[in-house]
């Protein structure tokens, strides 16, 4: 019988009998060739997440813009502030230059005379001769009419130095708030750039997915806009009971029920602010613009506001605050409704839950819901009148 053997392992190109090598080198081919094929891993982000990031680069845009705004409103009052100040410095030291002359005449007559020493005649010529009187009693030497003229050049010289110092400090203050609004410029624009980049980088398909979820958002903010006019309207039908049931009641009497005076105002200017508001629909959105051409959200409503004759603070941090804070439920035609934890946003409500606003870059005036990013973007509304 013959006896019993192992195979022999196969023999490498090293003259190594090595089968598990062998696999495993054949193993490694095969992963090699899988990855090969494969795609190579990316790290693109989601259509979603690609649109999250936008909406955010629009808002942080939107609320750099307001920054500008504000930091351009300052900056063209201090331009004002210093033109003013130095101006008043030219006029201060015409006057002290007349007062120098004055003193200048005097010292030179006494001298000349040997009426006064020559100390006095130093006085009357020195840039603080208060520094004289400290010290002696040159005064005494003087006529009332001199004295007269010495005191009104200190006036001159202590009111020019202040004035003088004033419109240093205002100059060094411009100077910093031309610079904050070269920063926050260059922030606005560095915003939309990195946004409109994301943009720019969807294939055709991810660019109709990400219109078709626009899409369902306008129509949702549609439904919540309609919802919200129902509630107006039964509101209303209630308001309206309520006031035929107060003239019933008054019928036997000589008293009638009127609107107030103030609503009637407002619906007045409000309406005013509205039509001026809708012919601006279809103009572009432009950071920091306030029209005639072309519209940032708080620039249209300001200008919205003018043209019925109310003046509203530039940016939307200060327009949250001048008026009345009122409920959505309560929100009337011409009220302002406010946006985002940060205030950043602004449109003018034209009632049925729509409004009229500047949405954003890229964009032009337009008419949209309320709820156009949802309910909880919705931070306040305020009655400007």
């Amino acid at each position: 019988m013959a006896p019993h053997r192992k195979p022999r392992p196969a023999r490498t190109r090293t003259g190594i009998r090595t089968p598990a090598l062998a696999t495993a080198a054949l193993t490694s081919m095969a992963l090699f060739s899988q990855t090969a094929n494969a795609s190579p891993s990316t790290d693109k982000p989601s259509l979603e997440e690609v649109e999250k990031k936008v909406g955010d680069l629009y808002r942080q845009a939107e609320s750099a813009t307001e920054k500008y705004n504000a930091a351009e409103e300052q900056t063209t009052k201090q331009k004002k502030r210093v033109a003013t100040l130095l101006d008043d410095v030219a006029k201060r030291t015409e006057k002290l230059n007349e007062a120098r002359e004055r003193l200048g005449s005097f010292a030179a007559a006494q001298y000349r005379t040997g009426a006064a020493s020559p100390d006095t005649a130093a006085m009357l010529l020195a840039d603080n001769p208060q520094d004289y009187f400290d010290q002696t009693q040159l005064m005494d030497r003087l006529t009332e009419r001199q004295k007269d003229v010495v005191d009104d050049f200190i006036t001159q010289q202590t009111e020019t130095a202040e004035k003088r110092q004033e419109a240093t400090e205002s100059l060094a203050s411009l100077t910093e708030s031309q610079s904050t609004l070269k920063s926050t410029k260059a922030k606005v624009q560095a915003k939309l750039t990195e946004a409109r980049e994301l943009l720019t980088k969807l294939t055709a398909e991810e660019k109709a997915r990400l219109a078709a979820i626009e899409k369902e958002k306008q129509e949702e903010a549609e439904r919540r806009a309609e919802e919200l006019a129902r509630q107006q309207a039964a509101e209303a039908e209630k308001q309206q009971a309520a006031e035929a049931e107060q003239q019933e009641q008054a019928a036997g009497s000589t008293s009638t029920v009127e609107a107030p005076v103030e609503d009637s105002t407002y619906a007045t200017k409000a309406a005013k602010a509205l039509t001026f508001a809708r012919s601006q629909i279809g103009k572009p959105y432009v950071w920091g613009a306030t029209g005639p051409d072309s519209y940032d959200c708080s620039g249209l409503t300001q200008a919205a506001w003018k043209a019925a004759g109310v003046d509203l603070p530039r940016t939307t941090w200060d327009q949250v605050n001048a008026g009345k804070t009122v409920s959505l439920a309560d929100a009337k035609p011409g009220d302002l409704v406010f946006f985002y934890d940060d205030i950043s946003h602004v449109g003018l409500y034209i009632g049925n839950g729509m409004m009229i606003h500047a949405p954003k870059p890229g964009a032009y005036v337009r008419e949209e819901s309320i709820f156009y990013d949802g309910e909880s973007a919705i931070h306040s509304v305020v009655r400007p009148a």
